[in-house]
């Protein structure tokens, strides 16, 4: 009897520990995330009601308040997009074009000294 407790209880360990994918989690699933709060989940979810997030990068873009930093923090925590983890490698094509930006700057300026 009592293995079968204990069997019970790791289940529900193993379940409430479980990734949620932002593109099917209710909103009390997004607010379990550590670090979302209600009005991330609404910005999410708003969001997400034009279309699902394809990944990570969408996710960043789509919705103020998540940067690289963030989407980090959220998938520590549990979040997922398509199941899969935020890589911290993976730059948004914004990010990409903005360091572009600032290496020709200064390449720039080196070149007037």
């Amino acid at each position: 009897m009592f293995k079968k407790l204990l069997a019970v209880v790791a289940l529900l360990c193993a379940v409430t520990s479980h990734a949620a994918d932002v593109n099917k989690a209710t909103e009390a699933e997004l607010d379990g995330v550590r670090g979302i709060g209600p009005a991330m989940t609404k910005r999410i979810m708003d969001e997400r009601k034009k279309g699902e997030f394809k990944d990570w990068n969408d996710l960043i873009t789509r919705v103020q308040g998540i940067g690289p930093a963030n989407a980090a923090r959220f998938s520590k925590e549990g979040l997922t997009v398509k199941g899969e983890a935020f890589k911290a490698a993976a730059a948004t094509p914004a990010d990409q074009a903005s360091k572009a930006d600032k290496s020709a700057g200064k390449k720039a300026d080196t070149a007037k000294n």
